[in-house]
Parts: C-alpha cells; sequence; structure tokens
C-alpha cells in the first residue's frame, strides 16, 4: 500500500491535509524543469509506503486531498494575485494544512502572503541553499532569486542552509527580520536546532526549496550547491520545529526531475508525507 498523492480521492472538506501543485515557471536561472516538478513529485508519491515507518502510522488516514494543477498562464502578477486567492481560501479552512507544491521558488510571494494576513505575528523558516534576499534579478523582481525579499519586509525570516548568497544580497543576510544560518557554520545540525527555535516566533510557515538539501540526497533541483544537510539532518529540524512552533501552512519548491534518476521525486514525496505525519502526531 502507497501513498499515492495523485489518487489521494478524499474530498477536500474531509481532509486533514490539501497539497496544491503549482506548475510555474518563467524565471529559473540555471537548469530548466521545475514546472515538471510537481506532477513528478506526484508520480513519485507511487513509491511512497503508506506505513511510516519513524512515525509507526498510516498519515494517510488523516485524509490527504491533492487538488488540480490550475492553468498559470498570463502575465506573472496576474497569475501570482489567482494563487494568493486560492491559497487564501483554502488557508482559512478550518483544520487543514495546505502544502504548495512548485515550480520555481518565486511562487512563495504568492503562497505566502495568506498566511501572514491570517495570522499576524508569523514568521517563516527559509530551508534553501540559497539567501534568495535580491530585490530584483535579471531584470525581474518576481525572480526566483527573489523569493524572500518581499516576504523579509513583513516579517521574520530565519535562513538555514544557505552556502550561496550574491554581493548585491550580502547586505541583507542576517540583519533586520532576517536571521541566516550560513551552513559553514552551522554544520552540527544538534547544536542548530535550539538556536533556529529561540529565533522562530510561536507561529511558522515552512518555505523548503529542495536545493538545501545536499545533492547527493536530492540530485535533481534548478540550482545545486555543493553541501548542504542530509536527509536525516533535516528531517530532525522539521520535526523539532513542527513539535515546538505552530506550522500553519508549507512549500516545497524548486524540484527538478532529471532524465535519469527519480530519486529527487520520490524524496519530495516523502519529505511531504513524513512532515504530514510529525503534524498529525503533534495534534
Amino acid at each position: 500500500m502507497t501513498a499515492q498523492f495523485m489518487n489521494a480521492g478524499v474530498p477536500l472538506e474531509k481532509a486533514r491535509f490539501v497539497i496544491q501543485p503549482l506548475p510555474f515557471e518563467r524565471t529559473t536561472s540555471y537548469m530548466k524543469g521545475t514546472a515538471r516538478g510537481p506532477a513528478a513529485m506526484l508520480v513519485g508519491s507511487v513509491g511512497v509506503e503508506a506505513y511510516d515507518e519513524e512515525l509507526d502510522r498510516l498519515t494517510c488516514k488523516d485524509g490527504i486531498c491533492t487538488l488540480p494543477a490550475p492553468k498559470l498562464s498570463g502575465p506573472t502578477p496576474r497569475v501570482f494575485a489567482r494563487i494568493e486567492r486560492e491559497v487564501g481560501r483554502i488557508a482559512a479552512m478550518p483544520g487543514k494544512t495546505l502544502f504548495c507544491v512548485g515550480g520555481e521558488h518565486s511562487l512563495s510571494h504568492a503562497t505566502i502572503p495568506p498566511f501572514l494576513r491570517r495570522w499576524p505575528g508569523l514568521g517563516v523558516l527559509h530551508f534553501d541553499a540559497h539567501a534568495d534576499m535580491r530585490r530584483s534579478y535579471q531584470g525581474s523582481e518576481y525572480s526566483h532569486a527573489c523569493a524572500m525579499y518581499p516576504i523579509a519586509r513583513e516579517c521574520r525570516v530565519v535562513q538555514v542552509g544557505i552556502r550561496s548568497i550574491g554581493e548585491d544580497e550580502a547586505h541583507l543576510v542576517g540583519r533586520g527580520k532576517v536571521k541566516t544560518f550560513l551552513w559553514h557554520e552551522h554544520r552540527d545540525m544538534r547544536k542548530l536546532i535550539p538556536l533556529v527555535l529561540r529565533s522562530l516566533p510561536p507561529r511558522v510557515y515552512l518555505s523548503i526549496d529542495m536545493d538545501g538539501f545536499d545533492p547527493a540526497v536530492v540530485p535533481g533541483v534548478g540550482t545545486p550547491q555543493p553541501g548542504g544537510y542530509l536527509w536525516q539532518e533535516a528531517l530532525d529540524l522539521f520535526r523539532a520545529v513542527i513539535a515546538k512552533k505552530r506550522v500553519v501552512g508549507v512549500d516545497v519548491m524548486e524540484l527538478c526531475p532529471l532524465r535519469d534518476t527519480v530519486a529527487s521525486e520520490l524524496a519530495a514525496a516523502k519529505l511531504i508525507y513524513r512532515l504530514m505525519g510529525y503534524l498529525a502526531v503533534r495534534r
């Protein structure tokens, strides 16, 4: 028995967890293909057992609804406005946790603001190889390299796994509302977790770029970087944050499926299922 998010037939009103695929890609600056990420993750879920060996439970019994992927054509501001309205509608539903699956990381411009309005004082845990704090990149303020810039102007952003920073964004990293834990300075996850917990407010949104993982674990990403956290190290962080904070929403971005391996999409699917389990156990 497998999780199979692509065949998750629970109606929205009965689901504890909601998956919204967002196959959007316009500004990727290295490898193309993140628009295929959501569909690849859904296919990868076929390889994820419904029984969670770490949690000793069938998380799928809590109810998972996978929504259809919307058509994301038109000017980027208009596309993001449509996404924001739909995310806001689901975020307002009691007893549900929304997982937005991209697509390039610029989608966070649309997925996070509805949560900021609903929960004043919300913080964002940003797991990524890149700071994503540029005001604009290659002529676009909607670039994936700008994913956290507008968010950091509105709320606390705690960055973990960062190991790639542009000169034009270095002055924003670790300042103001941004707390940045550079990977080379915080390789010991056991020591890092208490620092992250102290830096976050009580309510948290998780924004996960799959390139935050070591590319040996997840090679299929748009802009891979050497180094990064291994699978269990990252899960230890996410489990601790979910246990100690109230996580109200999640996005998982930048999966870029490769031709010669399905390891990355399976990892993304298992990550989402495991996070659902952590959230269910906490409740």
